[in-house]
């Protein structure tokens, strides 16, 4: 069977705040981490040259604006908005833009869901921001609660890289989960059986379930065939032409 073609997520990439600290196991071999201490500060890019240790990047914030093309827009790519060293000011700056850029579709995830839940209500949530969670553990279910409660139009769990079965998980309010893998050299094991567990609650609780990859060392040769089919579900904003 040929691997029918996953649409991208995100297409653009919007940092205007750069470099994390680790909070949870998901953490272990972040790619933005490894991305800024080794191929970005041996590129000599200039964005970098504090390594990964978080740093704003002002004159970014109001990027999206000159951007006409509709496009799908990850916000902090390279880092967590919701990260204790970024002021609320600066998150509020970052909100703004957004809600300025209606013709952008944009996609902010983070681990840190309960300072989210703290300034949720003085955020402006328009409908072209999709919030997200990542939970990698049954010990970060939390998040999903947190995710839950904030005003934000659209809500997504990423259970990128899953690194166990999750149990039980209460969907309400959630709009889409995805799952993946780990990649890399180091990746560590998914089991068949955690995926389906998810892939079953997504479609006894409606919600939108894709299934990005098995990941490993040769993440596009092991693909993402699940029990012989392909699911790939996604929002319509996510979605290819």
């Amino acid at each position: 069977m040929i691997q029918p073609k996953i649409a991208e997520w995100t297409e653009k990439p919007w940092n205007p705040a750069t470099g994390c600290t680790k909070v949870s196991s998901g953490c272990l071999h972040c790619y933005a981490e490894k991305l800024a201490t080794t191929t970005f500060q041996r590129w000599h890019n200039p964005r970098y040259l504090n390594g990964f240790k978080v740093t704003l990047h002002e004159d970014l914030v109001d990027a999206p604006t000159h951007w006409k093309k509709p496009q799908r827009i990850f916000t902090c790519s390279m880092s967590d908005l919701f990260h204790s060293e970024i002021p609320d000011s600066y998150i509020y700056k970052v909100f703004d833009t957004m809600d300025k850029c209606s013709q952008h579709t944009f996609l902010v995830l983070t681990k840190r869901s309960r300072r989210l839940v703290e300034i949720s209500d003085k955020i402006c949530w328009p409908d072209n921001i999709w919030m997200g969670v990542t939970v990698e553990e049954s010990k970060c279910k939390f998040r999903v609660d947190d995710l839950r409660v904030t005003k934000a139009k659209h809500k997504f769990i990423c259970a990128e890289p899953l690194l166990e079965d999750l149990g039980v998980i209460d969907l309400s309010g959630i709009d889409w989960v995805f799952v993946g893998g780990e990649s890399g050299p180091m990746a560590r094991k998914m089991e068949e059986t955690w995926v389906i567990g998810i892939k079953d609650q997504c479609e006894a609780q409606q919600v939108m379930f894709t299934f990005k990859q098995w990941g490993g060392e040769k993440r596009k040769k092991n693909g993402s065939l699940l029990q012989g089919k392909y699911y790939h579900d996604m929002p319509h904003v996510m979605r290819d032409p």
